[in-house]
């Protein structure tokens, strides 16, 4: 009797259950018994412009890097973007997405790694241009420059001990991971296994600084009167032009000599002597390893990947200023003279690029500009 009751009490438990679904049915979440709206197609993107930072608004005030691209190429199709530092926006008619990440190497890598995994966009074909101000080196090239980058070098992956605490002998107390010494001399070439270095698309830079080389870029009396502070380096004290040069992201706003002299030997070992510190920044190591990892997921091509950095300022003194002085100075309007300019430069440039890429979809959608 005490099994017939128990199981009674299990049939009538299971009859008050709702039932699973039927025919044409889909369970839980479909109300009537029907399916959801299919998800719309994703968007086909043709080229990505990566920007860093912004004054204030996006439009009609003090211009960072977004503010010309906004204005000026029709990015007026907002999209929500909480994942991110900044909503995307978009010029649906051109294929053209632009993104602010934020400044700095952390926000810059997890704003390209939730733009590729973004569901309401195709980026498996786009180009992505990194269109942003830097720092330049007085004896490569003078503010107001473009600068094009074969080699992206990390310049916060390194052990460190302080200046005051190193050996007589030692040029610097910063030296790379799992080494004993600064720029030991390992008898192979020297092997970046932890991001301390990636090598763009040389094809694609040769391509994209050809397109541009003889493009005229800003100059203003007051960029003309701090190159002319630069008596000893003939590099600075040349007008602004479109240049070839490598880039180094770090973290740390470094300034001064020093510190300009560590960031060429810095990209000289990663380079194995092959590239030349030229631009400084903050982010596009980190941009760069997100579209490693992106590429390993099928979102992305990272072959198509571009750094235009502009010279808003110069990354040491000139003659007869200390590192801390100079510093100083460039928080006056005068010590930022290349700022507009610089910022004019990366649209003049790399709209350029982004317009012949555009233009010619077709050819370029399977067939990347600079190969055979």
């Amino acid at each position: 009797m005490r099994f017939l009751a128990i199981l009674t009490t299990l049939l009538l438990l299971a009859a008050c259950q709702p039932g699973g679904p039927g025919p044409g049915e889909h369970g839980p979440g479909f109300e009537g018994g029907m399916p959801p709206p299919p998800m719309p197609a994703p968007i086909e993107i043709k080229a990505v412009v990566v920007t860093m930072f912004e004054m204030g608004e996006d439009t009609g005030d003090k211009p960072g890097e977004f503010q010309f691209w906004r204005e000026r190429y029709g990015l007026t199709e907002r999209f929500a973007f909480p994942q991110s530092f900044h909503d995307i926006y978009l010029n649906r008619e051109k294929g053209v997405l632009g993104i602010v990440t934020g400044m700095g190497i952390s926000r810059a890598s997890s704003a390209i790694m939730a733009l590729g995994l973004d569901h309401r966009f195709d980026l498996t074909k786009a180009y992505w241009l990194v269109a942003g101000i830097a720092g330049i080196d007085p004896l490569d090239g003078s503010i107001g420059s473009a600068v094009w980058a074969d080699y992206l070098i990390d310049g916060d992956l390194a052990h460190q001990i302080d200046a005051r605490e190193i050996p007589e002998n030692w040029k610097t107390g910063y030296f790379p991971l799992f080494a004993n010494e600064p720029y030991p001399d390992n008898g192979s070439e020297n092997v970046a296994r932890n991001g301390e270095m990636f090598q763009l698309n040389t094809a694609l830079i040769d391509w994209a600084f050809n397109l541009t080389k003889d493009l005229s870029l800003g100059d203003t009396p007051a960029m003309q009167a701090l190159r002319d502070q630069y008596i000893s380096m003939p590099n600075a004290q040349m007008p602004p032009k479109v240049m070839r040069g490598d880039h180094m992201a770090a973290s740390t706003f470094w300034h001064g000599k020093l510190f300009n002299d560590w960031a060429n030997d810095w990209t000289r070992f990663w380079t194995n002597g092959k590239g030349n510190f030229v631009t400084s920044g903050m982010e596009d190591t980190g941009a760069y390893q997100s579209m490693v990892y992106l590429e390993r997921a099928g979102k992305v091509d990272k072959s198509r990947f571009m750094v235009l950095r502009t010279a808003s300022n110069f990354t040491m003194q000139p003659d007869g200023l200390t590192a801390a002085e100079n510093l100083a100075a460039e928080s006056t309007g005068a010590g930022y003279a290349g700022m507009r300019p610089s910022l004019e430069a990366a649209f003049v440039v790399g709209s350029t690029v982004i317009d012949e890429i555009v233009v010619n979809w077709d050819t370029y959608q399977t067939a990347l500009p600079g190969t055979k």
